[in-house]
Order: structure tokens, then C-alpha cells, then sequence
């Protein structure tokens, strides 16, 4: 009996030293400047400066150029020659803090009951003490949007930091803009049995328009009274019809596409977003005509279609791009995977597009279509000193690696559970 409590007090002892390894603390700003010199810059707009120089204070890019003058004495200095600069990766619709273990359903929080949902905030729901954050940023990607999924209509998303003692301390943008899943036209199923695909017209895809339509309609002409109850759906709604935030569109298909291009003018909405593989040529027509942003998902999928060449997924960046379309990317798969956005991108560099869009897609064109570009996406004089050092090409799987981090302007930690973990069984077998 002794034997069995021994080994049960043993083992209570090793969960509770798990359950206490904690994160990385949050980075502290210096009190002096930051003073990064030597290193090859890449702005995020396509510009590299080869031998540049970063002055960082007070959270904020105080001069980035090739010559750089009025360095304070007392800076901390930083030499990076032979490494590389880049701006903070930024990743929109993404679970990444919302979604820690996805079998325990406990620790997911980004979808809600019901189908018309735009009054749920995904920004009380993201966790800062999540352990997957800090595996993510150790690839650069130092920036996402925390985005609702399911039903309709989601919710809103907010764009956040990866460092923060909790919500308030982590985001960036509340509220960026509501998500909407446009239905599909026609649904198809798989019978395994037989190994045959079905595609079947969707009975309801007018009726749902015609629900939509109805909604927004409410809301145009919602006004909060006095001495009534607010309703707080029509209430959630008005940013997005005055023009104060994003109306991200969940949609794939080129019918669909033009469908959902209709529904936004006919609603006068200001800033719609197209969310998804946009592949068809009348629907890259259309949003190149009406001036729509796209967020395209990764490259490395298969093609929509059975007849579209094998590398359809990865031409369609460059092919978006050679239209004038403003055009981002984020990582469509699991949220632990966010950290390969950078090379997702890269995938699209080695078919027709060139390694400084690329970039563009993950850091710029994210910060424009998010409406972030006032503040990170780009290394420039006055924006949040959001950047990271790298000793080789970030968008390069085998060369990648980043060696220093800052978020505002503080250093944040680059450790995390993983590399714990292999510090922990290379020291076991004397793995180098």
C-alpha cells in the first residue's frame, strides 16, 4: 500500500511540474535606444537595403536607412551583419489564440451557437498564455487576426501581438471587421463506397442571399433609440456599413464571388474583403474591376478543380499580382501550422513571383487589407518597431532562422515548449 501512494505522490509531483512550466515572460521595453546596424533590411514594400541600419526608440522606428545619423550614445547596439531584417509576419484569419488543444473542447473559443452571430468579439476570447503563440513567432510571424468561425455570420475579429500579459495588453486593432461565409452554390459529397463524387444544386442558396439581404437591410435602417433595449446584432453591424471596419467574405467559387461583389454594392459597403482561392478568371475580373482585396489561402494545396494544372495554387499569387490586385495570404490549416506562412509564400516566389512580393503578401499587403499599414507591415520612420532578425532568407525553410524579435520595441523571448522538449532528449542521447 505504501509502494502504491509512493508512486501516486510521485506522479501527482511530475503533473504539477508540467502544468508549471510556463510561457516566456513578455518583453520589456529598453529604456535606451536600439541601435541595429550591419544587417541586409528588407522594408516589406520590396525595398532591401543591403548594409542598413534600424534605430528603435520608444517602441518606434526612429530612423531605417543605408546612412544613419543622431545615434544616441548610450544605445544598445545590436551587430547584424550578415543576417537579415524584416518586418513582423502578420497572419490574418487565423484560430491562433483562440484554439489551444483542438480534441479537448474546452480550450477552443472561436465559434458560437446560432448563425447570424455579428455581435461576438473574438478579443475576449484570445489567450496570451497560450503555448502554441511563442512556437509561432519563433518563425517571425509576430502579428495574427484572431478570427471567429462558424455559422453565417462569425463575429468579429481583432487583430493581436504575439506578447501580452493578457488581451488588453496584446491587441493592436479591436474589432477590425465582421466575417461572413457566403454560401455555396452548389455542395458536393463523396461516397467512399462507391468512390464517386456527387455535386448537387443547394435548394436553399436563394433563400439564404434573401436572409442576408434582409439582415443587412435591418441594419442600415437600425438606430438606437432612447429608453430601448439596444439589439446589439444590428449594433455590431454598423462599422462595417459606415466604413469603420472590414467585411471579410468567405468565398471560393467565381459565381459566388460575383454574387457576393453584387450583394456588397447593392449594401454600399465601403471596405469588403475576398477570403479564399479565387482562382476563376470572370471572378478575378470582377474584383480587379470593383478594386476588392484578396486574402488568399496557402500554396500548398491541391487544385480546386480536376482540370486545373497541379500547380494552379502556387501561379495564383503572381497571377492576382500581374492584375494590380492588392493580395495577402494566410495559413488556411491547423492554427499550430502558422508558423509556415512565411513559407507558403515563398512557394509562390519560385512560380512567377518575385521573393520581394512574396514578402509583400505576409507583411505589407496584410497590414493594407487589415488596416494595420499605419502602424506595422513595413519597416519605416514611425511605425511600431514590430521587426525581427533572421540569419538567413525567411522564406526559406533551410536557411530561415530567427535569432532576435521585438514587438513594439521590446525583445521578446524566442523560447518555447518545443525547443524545451528537444534541449531536454538531445542532452539525454548527447544529440548535438
Amino acid at each position: 500500500m505504501k509502494r502504491i501512494l509512493k508512486y501516486i505522490l510521485a506522479a501527482h509531483l511530475a503533473a504539477v511540474s508540467v502544468s508549471m512550466a510556463q510561457n516566456p515572460a513578455v518583453g520589456k521595453a529598453s529604456s535606451k535606444a536600439i541601435v541595429i546596424s550591419g544587417a541586409e533590411i528588407h522594408v516589406g514594400n520590396g525595398t532591401v537595403i543591403p548594409n542598413g541600419t534600424i534605430v528603435i526608440e520608444k517602441g518606434l522606428i526612429k530612423e531605417v536607412g543605408a546612412s544613419v545619423s543622431n545615434i544616441p550614445a548610450d544605445a544598445v547596439k545590436i551587430d547584424a551583419k550578415g543576417k537579415r531584417v524584416y518586418p513582423g509576419i502578420i497572419s490574418p484569419n487565423s484560430t491562433l489564440g483562440l484554439n489551444e488543444i483542438a480534441s479537448v473542447r474546452a480550450t477552443t473559443d472561436f465559434s458560437e451557437i446560432g448563425s447570424i452571430n455579428p455581435n461576438i468579439r473574438s478579443l475576449i476570447a484570445y489567450n496570451t498564455d497560450s503555448e502554441v503563440i511563442p512556437t509561432v513567432r519563433g518563425n517571425g510571424v509576430l502579428i495574427s487576426q484572431a478570427t471567429p468561425e462558424g455559422g453565417l455570420i462569425s463575429g468579429r475579429s481583432s487583430i493581436m501581438n504575439h506578447d501580452g500579459w493578457n488581451w488588453e495588453d496584446a491587441v493592436l486593432k479591436a474589432d477590425d471587421g465582421v466575417w461572413l461565409s457566403w454560401p455555396a452554390r452548389v455542395t458536393a459529397s463523396f461516397d467512399f463506397a462507391t468512390m464517386s463524387r456527387e455535386n448537387k444544386k443547394n435548394p436553399n442558396y436563394a433563400n439564404v442571399i434573401r436572409e442576408l439581404d434582409g439582415f443587412f437591410t435591418q441594419a442600415e435602417a437600425y438606430k438606437a433609440e432612447a429608453g430601448t433595449t439596444a439589439n446589439i446584432k444590428l449594433e455590431a453591424m454598423q462599422a462595417v456599413l459606415k466604413g469603420n471596419a472590414r467585411l471579410y467574405i468567405q468565398v471560393e467559387k467565381g459565381k459566388e464571388i460575383i454574387d457576393a461583389i453584387r450583394f456588397c454594392k447593392s449594401h454600399k459597403i465601403k471596405y469588403p474583403v475576398i477570403v479564399g482561392a479565387v482562382s476563376s478568371t470572370l471572378a478575378i475580373d470582377a474584383i480587379k474591376e470593383n478594386n476588392i482585396p484578396v486574402l488568399l489561402p496557402t500554396t500548398h494545396r491541391l487544385p480546386d478543380n480536376g482540370d486545373d494544372e497541379v500547380w494552379e495554387a502556387y501561379k495564383l499569387p503572381a497571377k492576382l499580382f500581374a492584375k494590380g490586385i492588392l493580395t495577402g495570404m494566410y495559413y488556411n490549416e491547423s492554427y499550430w501550422r502558422t508558423r509556415n506562412l512565411p513559407f507558403v509564400a515563398g512557394s509562390a516566389a519560385a512560380h512567377g513571383l518575385s521573393k520581394g512580393d512574396a514578402l509583400k503578401m505576409i507583411t505589407e499587403n496584410n497590414a493594407k487589407i487589415l488596416g494595420i499599414d499605419n502602424v506595422v507591415g513595413t519597416l519605416e520612420k514611425g511605425k511600431q518597431a514590430t521587426l525581427f532578425i533572421s540569419a538567413g532568407d525567411i522564406l526559406d525553410m533551410m536557411t530561415a532562422k530567427v535569432e532576435k524579435a521585438f514587438i513594439k520595441g521590446a525583445e521578446i523571448s524566442l523560447d518555447d515548449k518545443q525547443k524545451r522538449l528537444y534541449k531536454k532528449y538531445a542532452d539525454k542521447y548527447g544529440i548535438e
